[in-house]
């Protein structure tokens, strides 16, 4: 049985709070080394509609939940960082896309970033969601790297890199918009 919810309905759920320059987050790591390539900060957004059996991260999942924080504040955080290297992670990022990609704009003003999002939706799902919903568009614009797939317990393995099950991909996405034909990185070595 299939568990999960649309990102429809939870945009239009009466539970979700959205607040106005406000992020919700189950949490910031300024300093990561399994959430991608090199040192890096990572943004856990708090809500997942994907409900994967053996998430590592359960406590992200509740829609209600985590801390509202001000996306001023969290793009002033990861400026002063030691690293250009960030990572969406979550909870499910393309249920925060406006914000995070707000994020990623506040702190390319000031410093060049490299930023990995991680996401239970197929990349082929979010082109899809991308031609009417906004933020999920501006979200992809900003994101260099892609990590895409539920997490299947099923097909769980530690043998691929940055992935916790076999079915998860890794797209170098940086072309899109310009371009939707993305490039799987097959290798740790392609990845910059």
């Amino acid at each position: 049985m299939d568990n999960t919810i649309s990102l429809l309905d939870v945009k239009q759920s009466p539970f979700i709070e959205k607040r106005a320059n406000m992020i919700q987050l189950a949490g910031i790591i300024e300093d990561s080394i399994v959430d991608g390539p090199g040192i890096r900060c990572v943004i856990f957004v708090q809500g997942c509609p994907h409900n994967c059996e053996g998430c590592h991260n359960k406590k992200a999942q509740d829609f209600i939940g985590g801390r509202f924080v001000d996306i001023n504040e969290v793009a002033k955080k990861i400026i002063k960082s030691k690293t250009a290297k960030i990572t969406f992670s979550g909870g499910e990022p393309f249920c925060s896309a406006g914000e995070l990609a707000q994020i990623a704009e506040l702190v390319r003003r000031r410093k060049d970033i490299e930023i990995f999002t991680y996401t239970g939706y197929t990349y082929e799902e979010l082109l899809e969601m991308a031609e009417s919903d906004k933020g999920v568009y501006k979200l992809l614009c900003a994101t260099n790297y892609l990590v895409d797939g539920r997490f299947e317990i099923e097909k769980k393995t530690l043998n691929n890199f940055y992935r916790g099950s076999s079915n998860q991909r890794i797209f170098d996405i940086t072309c899109y918009p310009n371009s939707k034909k993305s490039r799987l990185i097959k290798s740790r070595e392609e990845l910059g």
